[in-house]
C-alpha cells in the first residue's frame, strides 16, 4: 500500500495506492470538512489546482446529511463528484471541541449536536460504521483529543482508553469491509498516537499501536494550545518509534512552515483549515510570505497575486481587483482567493517533492522555511 521511494534525513519520497488512485507523498489533503471546500470550490476545481486527497469530517456529514443518506446515493466519492482519493477523519476532535455536556465512558462519548442540540451517541463501532457508509479510502480511528495542558494522570489513562478504542475500531472496520455490501471495500485504518506533550506517554503509546500493523499511522493532538518547538520536539520523539514501511500523517498542521519543518522530521501526510481559512480573510500565501490583500497599498497593485503563481487566479486577475472583491463583500473574492491559496499548498507539495527526488530538500527547506513564514 505504501512505498518508500526515496529518503533525505528523516524527509521521505513515496507512494501509497488507495483504491481510487495513488497518492504521492509528502502531501497535503484539501480540507472539504462537510463534502465541500469552504470558499465555494467544487470537485473540478480541486482537480484543477492538483489536489491529490480530499478530507471530510464523520461529525459533520452524520449530523447532515446523514451518513445513511450518502450510503444510499453510492457513497462520498459519488455524492460530491470526487474520484480521487478520501480521507474521513474520526470525529473525536470535533466532539471534544464542539460538542457541550459530552460524557466520556469505555463505551464512547455521548454529546450534545452542535447543530441542534440533539443527544448523539459516538463509539468506535459508530464511527467505524458512519466511515464505512461514507465509503472514504482512509478512515480515521476514533480517539480522545486532549487539550493542552491536561493533567499527566487523565492524559495516561486517556491513552490507554484510546488504545482499547483503536482495537475495537480496527475489528469493527474488517467486520464492514468484509461485507459484500460494503461501499469501499478496500477502505483503510489509519491509527491516531496521543499523549499531548509528554514523551513518555508519546512513546509509550506510538509502540503500542505500532503493533497492531495497521495501514497507516497520524501524531494527534498537537497544533491545539503548545509552542512550535513543543510540536516539532514531540515529532522527532514519536517518528523514531514509527513503521517506517507506513505513512505517517500530521494531523491539523498548518503552516507552510509547518509542514516543511515537519516533511524535515519524517511526516507524510498534512492537512489543514488554514489555507481556505486565511484566503476567506484576504490572507493569502505566496513564495515571498504572507500579504494582506485587504491593504491599502494594493488599492492600485495591477499585478497578480504572486507573479511566480500559476494558479487560476493568478493567472487572470489583479491584486487591485481581488482587494476590491473582499472589501465589497462580493462571494467571488473569497472564492478567488481561496482557490490561490490551495494552489499554493499543492504547488508547494509538488516542489517539496521534486527537490526531494533530486536530494535538494536541506536547501530547500534553508531557503523557504522562515521565508513563507515572513508578512509583506
Amino acid at each position: 500500500m505504501f512505498r518508500l521511494i526515496k529518503q533525505e534525513g528523516r524527509a521521505r519520497l513515496g507512494e501509497m495506492t488507495t483504491p481510487h488512485g495513488v497518492i504521492k507523498t509528502p502531501v497535503f489533503m484539501n480540507v472539504g470538512t462537510q463534502a465541500a471546500i469552504k470558499g465555494a470550490l467544487s470537485s473540478e476545481d480541486l482537480e484543477r489546482i492538483g489536489c491529490q486527497v480530499e478530507l471530510s469530517n464523520t461529525y459533520h456529514l452524520h449530523v447532515r446529511p446523514g451518513d445513511e443518506l450518502i450510503r444510499e446515493l453510492g457513497g462520498l466519492h459519488k455524492f460530491m463528484a470526487w474520484n480521487g482519493p478520501i480521507l474521513t477523519d474520526s470525529g473525536g476532535f470535533q466532539i471534544f471541541s464542539l460538542a457541550d455536556l459530552r460524557q466520556i465512558t469505555e463505551e464512547g462519548v455521548e454529546f450534545s449536536s452542535h447543530v441542534d442540540g440533539r443527544r448523539i451517541f459516538m463509539s468506535p463501532e459508530v464511527s467505524m460504521q458512519i466511515q464505512s457508509n461514507l465509503g472514504s479510502d482512509i478512515a480515521m480511528a476514533f480517539d480522545e483529543c486532549v487539550k493542552i495542558p491536561s493533567p499527566y494522570e487523565y492524559v495516561e489513562a486517556s491513552c490507554a482508553r484510546t488504545y482499547r478504542w483503536l482495537i475495537r475500531c480496527r475489528d469493527k472496520l474488517n467486520e464492514l469491509s468484509s461485507r459484500e455490501d460494503a461501499v469501499n471495500p478496500g477502505q483503510m485504518l489509519f491509527g491516531i498516537n496521543q499523549g499531548a506533550v509528554f514523551p513518555d506517554l508519546r512513546v509509550r503509546h506510538m509502540k503500542q499501536i505500532a503493533e497492531l500493523d495497521l495501514p497507516g499511522y497520524a501524531i494527534g493532538g498537537l497544533a491545539v494550545g503548545e509552542t512550535h518547538e513543543e510540536m516539532y520536539e514531540i515529532i522527532e520523539i514519536v517518528e523514531e518509534h514509527m513503521p517506517k514501511d507506513k505513512p505517517r500523517y500530521l494531523m491539523g498542521v498548518g503552516t507552510p512552515t509547518n509542514i516543511i519543518e515537519g516533511v524535515w522530521r519524517g511526516v507524510d501526510f498534512f492537512d489543514c483549515v488554514m489555507p481556505a481559512r486565511n484566503g476567506r480573510h484576504g490572507h493569502l500565501f505566496t513564495w515571498s510570505g504572507v500579504l494582506n490583500i485587504n491593504n491599502e497599498r494594493y488599492r492600485y497593485d495591477a499585478r497578480p497575486i504572486d507573479e511566480q503563481c500559476a494558479c487560476p487566479t493568478c493567472a487572470r486577475y489583479s491584486r487591485a481587483y481581488l482587494r476590491h472583491l473582499m472589501k465589497a463583500g462580493e462571494l467571488l473574492g473569497l472564492r478567488l482567493a481561496v482557490l490561490h491559496n490551495l494552489y499554493f499548498y499543492n504547488d508547494l507539495m509538488a516542489k517539496i517533492r521534486e527537490s526531494l527526488e533530486k536530494g535538494e530538500f536541506s536547501a530547500f527547506r534553508s531557503r523557504y522555511s522562515e521565508l513563507l513564514a515572513q508578512r509583506i
